[in-house]
């Protein structure tokens, strides 16, 4: 059990290091690698996937907490955009929990490996464009873009930032505001993700030992003990380098961790 914390440990401390130098959130990166670490602790194929999606939302549901609070401090959070997207937000993880646990492993992997990929060419191509002005949509869109950004959550174990930030700021809204709107997003996401990811799989047999559902508690302990100073740490070190060539270099790490998960998820290797 002891050498299984520390794994999670480090874990959590490499997690948090990349998504302070690259400014992603961590599920992007705990996702991956928790599926590796679990396919090699011996979990049952039909539900290491799942467990690693469930224990990552678990995870930003405790980081996003002093995340969100930074962000209110510094008066970037757009409260009445966040009130107006949270019906969809809740609706989109909640609903989007049901279908991903209904979806075999190797499946959720496949799609998952082309999620990364799909925001690695984000990253380096900036596919989605920003604006320098522009008016929010009404509520309609907004909610539809929630609920969007809901399902690909409970689908990836994601806090829905890659999703919700170029959303934003393609209709105008300063990066600053849409980056702290979005880590506001992320909270209700994590909570109502993990706690789905919880309930699905309460009964769920081959899971393993310290499994509260779909969520592996010491890997949650882990990783959020390590990841929040670790980031601060990444953040720090990012001051010093180059943006444009730390989102060149993330953009082909994370292509190349998608490229591994479809193989894996094909039986190439």
């Amino acid at each position: 059990m002891l050498t299984t914390l520390l794994i999670f440990l480090v874990m959590g401390a490499v997690a948090g290091l990349i998504a302070g130098m690259f400014g992603v959130g961590g599920g992007v990166i705990i996702v991956p690698a928790l599926v590796y670490v679990f396919s090699l602790q011996g979990i049952s194929a039909d539900v290491l996937t799942h467990l690693a999606v469930g224990s990552s939302l678990a995870v930003i549901t405790v980081t996003a907490i002093s995340s969100v609070l930074a962000h209110h401090r510094n008066g970037f959070v757009q409260w009445h955009v966040f009130r107006v997207m949270l019906p969809g937000l809740v609706l989109g993880v909640v609903g989007g929990v049901m279908v991903a646990v209904n979806i075999p492993g190797h499946i959720l992997q496949w799609t998952m490996g082309c999620f990364l990929i799909v925001v690695a060419l984000q990253m380096r191509l900036a596919l989605v464009p920003t604006r320098e002005e522009g008016n929010l949509p009404g509520a309609p869109v907004l909610l539809s873009g929630a609920g969007v950004t809901g399902i690909i959550s409970a689908l990836f174990g994601v806090g829905g930032g890659t999703i919700t930030v170029p959303f934003l700021t393609f209709f105008g809204m300063r990066m600053q505001q849409a980056v702290a709107t979005s880590a506001a997003c992320g909270l209700p996401l994590a909570v109502f993700g993990a706690t789905s990811n919880i309930v699905a799989g309460w009964q769920t047999p081959d899971l393993p030992a310290y499994a509260l559902g779909y969520v592996y508690l010491p890997a949650v302990m882990g990783i959020a003990v390590a990841s929040a100073p670790a980031a601060k740490v990444g953040a720090q070190i990012a001051k010093n380098l180059s943006a444009t060539k730390l989102k060149r270099i993330f953009a082909i790490f994370l292509a190349m961790i998608g490229a591994s998960m479809i193989a894996k998820a094909t039986g190439i290797f």
